[in-house]
């Protein structure tokens, strides 16, 4: 996949728990637009590439209220949900053939790095986001099972929204692996192990794809 004059080898994808970021988020956000009228009293769509560190107690309390007229509670996985997150991500690999460098699960955000494939990146979340779904409703741990909708279904666990980070060169990719390796660090857990996690030993001069 070429994109300008870059060649793309891999991809550092984060994607949020429903409820972690909102489409007008004063830390930016991926949406273009805010669906719901009742967060859109709160601010139209913060899209940006940047994400505010830090945020001032007016909009710690915007983004607090915002939160509080949500169809559900902002999703918080535990340690469980997690663990089946990732068995799903791993049934995901194990069936498409994707190639996964990094992923660190945490309770209100995902961490992946992962090789370039047939499917484009953003149709890679999709799927690794809908094994997981699907996952937790098999084992009776999706965080909305007791609160269907009207129409019998739930809602899906996840953020609409996803950032996708282009790695177009081995160093680009060994740093995204390190990041997401020490994230967990930083909320003071433990580094993660996942089986469907393969090591990155440089890219391939004759390199295609990853499939």
């Amino acid at each position: 996949m070429r994109r300008g004059k870059i060649m793309v080898h891999g991809y550092h994808a984060i994607f949020g728990a429903y409820g972690f970021w909102l489409p007008n988020d004063p830390r930016g956000s991926w949406s273009d637009f805010v669906g719901s009228w009742e967060l859109y009293r709160f601010g139209s769509a913060t899209k940006s590439i940047e994400r505010k560190a830090e945020l001032t107690s007016e909009e710690q309390t915007m983004l607090r209220r915002a939160r509080q007229v949500l169809k559900h509670d902002p999703v918080h996985f535990s340690g469980e949900q997690s663990l089946e997150i990732g068995h799903g991500f791993g049934q995901a690999v194990n069936k498409s053939g994707f190639t996964i460098w990094a992923c660190s699960i945490l309770p209100e955000h995902v961490h992946l790095v992962f090789g370039r494939h047939w499917f484009d990146a953003e149709q890679m979340v999709r799927l690794l986001k809908g094994a997981a779904t699907k996952q937790l409703n098999a084992t009776g741990l999706h965080p909305f099972a007791a609160s269907p909708n009207p129409d019998g279904s739930v809602s899906g666990p996840w953020a609409d929204g996803k950032w996708i980070v282009y790695l177009d060169s081995e160093e680009a990719i060994e740093n995204a692996i390190l990041y997401v390796e020490e994230n967990p660090l930083k909320e003071g857990k433990p580094r993660q192990q996942w089986s469907f996690v393969s090591p990155f030993s440089g890219l391939d001069q004759g390199w295609v794809t990853y499939w």
